[in-house]
């Protein structure tokens, strides 16, 4: 049996399943699944309903936070959620075609996690999403790294020497709590939508909010992380992610095109790897999408898949996920790589 609730009228004993299911579950780890990503999203005004399975006896086997626009399901977070999934415990199927009831008439995802079972009819395509093994500091990483990340990595450390001969101290913070540091973020983060002509993330209401209210969370089990780097007294990098246990999700990462030249994004990056055994973190993910950076940072790679469960044929399920993934391609912070993926969906529907 299915139902919905809004987020905020989830009971103590729904709260309970979904850290009890989350925690039983390893492919949940990512902290998009933590319900505190979902509280946060609920509570900068995106309205979050949560989908409750519950089986024959009344216990809570699964949970699916989403979005509702009309009569269409997203999942909660969407143009940004980097991993999505019903929350239920390993090899639990979920009744994703129960979704299309009280007027619902589909659920698009475009990073489900393979696990999920009880969606694979409506999967139209599996993407890679890259991940840092971060296990033993940099010595751990550059032992499973490629060729490429290895010197991408020497060469941060050494670009970041020249800077601090040039111009300055260079500074790291791996977790920081400074609000100005966060605005100055978002301001790189909006000039950089604005030179390559993608749709500004930070122009919605809330979203803005979303990662201040993120950042005041700090708890090792879900928070949001800021790191900068400083060269001098200006702000020339900086990310912000999110962390539950030992996962540490890339999310907003920016710098200041004036340094360029010295790819701060890489010394920013090393600087992480550096510091996550003191962070706790084994795993930094880098998300799904086609930058070469990530290619070559990377040590290992996830599937996420993209599709749309409905009623309807399933020619028009992908002609309705090619509308869906092009309007997502202007909209999300992901662009590049979601305009590739439209062009393939393009070249499936004609």
């Amino acid at each position: 049996m299915l139902r919905a609730v809004r987020f905020d009228a989830l009971t103590a004993r729904e709260l309970d399943a979904w850290h009890s299911l989350r925690a039983a579950n390893p492919a949940l780890d990512s902290p998009y699944f933590h319900p505190g990503f979902a509280a946060a999203v609920h509570a900068s005004g995106r309205e979050v309903r949560v989908v409750v399975h519950t089986d024959e006896a009344g216990n809570v086997v699964g949970l699916l936070p989403c979005h509702r626009d009309r009569s269409l399901l997203k999942p909660a977070g969407w143009p940004a959620s980097d991993f999505q999934g019903p929350i239920t415990a390993p090899g639990t199927t979920f009744p994703a075609h129960e979704l299309l009831a009280g007027g619902v008439r589909s659920f698009e995802f475009d990073h489900l996690i393979t696990d999920c079972a009880g969606f694979d009819p409506w999967i139209i395509s599996r993407r890679p999403s890259p991940f840092l093994d971060t296990t033993g500091g940099m010595e751990g990483y550059l032992g499973r790294a490629s060729r490429s990340g290895k010197e991408n990595m020497g060469q941060a450390r050494r670009r970041a020497a020249k800077a601090e001969r040039e111009h300055g101290t260079v500074r790291f913070v791996a977790e920081s709590c400074d609000q100005d540091a966060l605005d100055g973020l978002v301001a790189l983060k909006r000039g950089q939508y604005a030179a390559t002509g993608a749709r500004d993330y930070f122009a919605q209401p809330g979203r803005r909010e979303l990662l201040a209210g993120l950042l005041g969370t700090r708890d090792a089990a879900f928070g949001g992380v800021l790191s900068t780097l400083h060269v001098g007294s200006r702000l020339v990098a900086a990310h912000f992610g999110l962390r539950s246990g030992g996962v540490l999700h890339w999310w907003f990462p920016a710098y200041d095109p004036a340094f360029a030249h010295m790819a701060p994004g890489w010394i920013l990056l090393r600087e992480l790897v550096l510091a996550a055994p003191a962070m706790g973190v084994t795993r930094i993910d880098l998300g799904r999408g086609e930058d070469e950076y990530k290619r070559r940072a990377k040590t290992g790679e996830t599937l996420v898949c993209q599709g749309i469960v409905a009623k309807t044929s399933v020619h028009s399920v992908l002609r309705r996920a090619r509308d869906s993934t092009i309007a997502a391609a202007k909209a999300s912070p992901l662009g590049p790589g979601l305009r590739k993926a439209a062009r393939k969906i393009r070249a499936i529907t004609g």
